[in-house]
């Protein structure tokens, strides 16, 4: 977002230009190699991407659907801080199961990565232990699949303790039932005196296997990771409880990467979060306080983004984060309106949104459907976007075209106070006044000389406190 209407972003660049440059400060150095080594230590491996041949099955779908997911899989390695150097897609009824793409196209990936130089093999799906150890073993150079990339770039992107922690998680659980090592670093198991014929005084071991021993630390330490998350999702749900009980509307926006989910919450509240052009730019989801036109207060909190294939381990890292969705009384699900297939983006979105339901009892909250980015979308596109979506709004959160006509649509859609009451307040009860202009609805106002005469539609708590005010028993 390269134009913000609101000067207090403007003037405090602490808020979201700084990390973008710290971001943008802590980009991979080009020239790094990533030489196979041991990575089974229990610490979670940071991947070392850098010059990269990417590799997809097309198993099912158009040609153009197969392409479109290869190049967001290089968007996804660009974002990891990688240089693509090339990309292949076979066309299989189903991916290999010893080595993803079969040994014939083996061969010729090994032959594009020695003449290309490339250190790293990135393959458009998620691969099996052995298909990844096959494929290692042949290509010899480092082989990643989609959801070790994708957790890669969270990894990067986290900053808050419970975002670290959730990454975390999510990358121990990925790596355990792909524990390996190279020659015999995790094989090699000696013990008491069964260990004399292994090598004698000096090389007994402790009676497990390195892999036994890192898989035991590893499954110690998800044990802590579920534990501090679990402490903070208790803080999380305090604040949210108390939200809910002073029955403040929330609204959670939802949406593709980088669909424009920040800038939008930017446009509306004036919130100044990071907004960059990049995957998964937004982790921590961000809360900001907003009103209606007619001055009801909600608030509006920005979620990561979601992407085809997300896996599940991220999923079920980020339960808390994404229940901030489950439980908002609306969502508003941003479309990047200038992608070539923003169709298959809402699908991908609601499938996210479907798995995160079926942990939970009763209907996802309703949905308001967002078409961004207008400005950098062609016409055609947008009409037929309109023309599957009816009841979406257009609009552009860079330029601010349409952003008005949505604040009017969410204030629509928001839950309205169910009491109307016809009350005369003291002048010595102007907070009573107050609180009906925040929290509830003003139909008519009045000052006479006793007090303010209001006609408002207010919460049942609000409404017990105006209750001795009240005139003709207008409580209803």
């Amino acid at each position: 977002m390269t134009e913000l209407t609101h000067t207090d972003f403007r003037e405090d660049p602490s808020i979201g230009e700084l990390e973008l440059e710290e971001r943008a400060s802590l980009r991979r150095v080009a020239g790094l190699s990533t030489e196979l080594a041991d990575i089974t230590e229990v610490e979670y491996r940071q991947l070392r991407l850098e010059r990269v041949v990417l590799v997809g099955v097309w198993t099912e779908g158009t040609a153009s659907q197969s392409e479109a997911s290869l190049a967001e899989l290089a968007r996804l390695a660009e974002t990891a801080g990688s240089e693509v150097l090339e990309g292949l897609v076979q066309r299989r009824d189903k991916p290999d199961p010893a080595t993803y793409i079969g040994s014939g196209k083996v061969r010729e990936l090994f032959d594009i990565v020695v003449a290309t130089g490339a250190d790293t093999v990135i393959c458009d799906g998620e691969l099996s232990p052995g298909q990844l150890r096959n494929l290692e073993q042949r290509l010899k150079v480092k082989v990643i699949d989609r959801t070790a990339l994708i957790l890669d770039i969270f990894a990067q992107h986290a900053r808050s303790k419970e975002g670290k922690a959730q990454v975390e998680l999510a990358q121990l659980q990925y790596l355990i039932p792909r524990l390996r090592g190279w020659g015999e670093s995790l094989s090699r198991q000696a013990g008491g005196r069964a260990g004399g014929a292994n090598g004698g005084v000096g090389l007994r071991g402790p009676g497990e296997t390195k892999l036994e021993t890192d898989r035991r630390r590893i499954n110690k330490r998800v044990s802590k990771l579920r534990r501090e998350i679990a402490s903070m999702d208790a803080i999380r749900e305090t604040k949210r409880g108390r939200r809910v009980a002073n029955e403040v509307p929330s609204v959670a926006i939802v949406g593709y990467t980088n669909a424009g989910k920040s800038s939008l919450l930017n446009a509306i509240t004036g919130a100044g979060v990071l907004v960059e052009n990049a995957l998964f730019a937004t982790l921590d989801p961000t809360t900001r306080r907003s009103a209606t036109p007619d001055g009801r207060t909600y608030t509006l909190t920005d979620t990561v983004g979601f992407v085809r294939h997300l896996p599940h381990q991220l999923v079920d890292a980020f339960r808390s984060t994404l229940d901030e969705a489950a439980d908002a009384d609306l969502l508003l699900h941003v479309v990047d309106g200038s992608d070539a297939s923003p169709e298959e983006q809402v699908d991908a979105v609601h499938e996210v949104l479907a798995e995160i339901n079926q942990r939970r009892k009763g209907p996802l909250p309703p949905e308001l459907i967002v078409i961004n980015k207008a400005d950098a979308a062609d016409e055609l596109s947008l009409v037929r976007l309109r023309h599957s979506l009816p009841h979406a709004v257009v609009v552009s959160a860079r330029t601010g075209q349409g952003v008005s006509a949505l604040v009017e649509a969410i204030a629509e859609r928001l839950p309205r106070p169910e009491v109307t009451v016809e009350a005369v307040v003291p002048y010595t009860r102007g907070e009573l006044v107050s609180r009906v202009h925040a929290d509830g609805e003003v139909l008519a106002e009045e000052h006479l000389p006793e007090g303010t005469r209001l006609c408002a539609r207010v919460r049942p708590d609000l409404a017990s406190a105006l209750e001795t005010y009240v005139v003709n028993g207008s409580l209803a």
